[in-house]
């Protein structure tokens, strides 16, 4: 993998990496994503990462590229839009994962009914950074 190419790149992968223990810490989300069992990819266009969530809980979250590792979709959107998505209250069209795509900031691809399914857990797991602001600066 190479590294990012500048510090709000290393934040918000830094961010990414802490999400499975925000999950395990909020039980009632956990509960809602219980039916969900998928691998896709998440994170940062540039360097995303493989999530195998199983039963609601990220099980595995690995850097890619990793060789020959199946995802059935991929949501990826830059580092500036990550950092406007995890603000405590974001602007107008950063405040969405799929706000984000509209403005071409992310990338939604792949089999997209688990993340259409399951579309209010992925946006509340996703934004659970909100809440250790001071991790990705703007």
């Amino acid at each position: 993998m190479t590294p990012p190419s500048n510090p709000s790149d290393a934040a918000v992968m830094g961010a990414f990496a802490g999400i499975p223990a925000l999950l395990d810490q909020a039980p009632a989300l956990i509960l809602r994503g219980r039916t969900l069992d998928c691998e896709c990819l998440l994170g940062p266009i540039d360097h995303p990462f493989h999530a195998s969530i199983r039963g609601g809980r990220i099980i595995d979250l690995t850097p890619a590229p990793v060789l020959m590792r199946y995802w059935r979709f991929s949501y990826r959107a830059s580092a500036v839009a990550w950092a406007e998505y995890w603000k405590p209250v974001p602007r107008p069209g950063w405040h969405d994962l799929l706000a984000l795509t509209k403005r071409e900031e992310a990338v939604l691809e792949g089999d997209l009914h688990p993340f259409m399914a399951h579309l209010q857990y992925f946006k509340d797991v996703l934004a659970l950074p909100r809440s250790h602001r001071p991790t990705v600066p703007s």
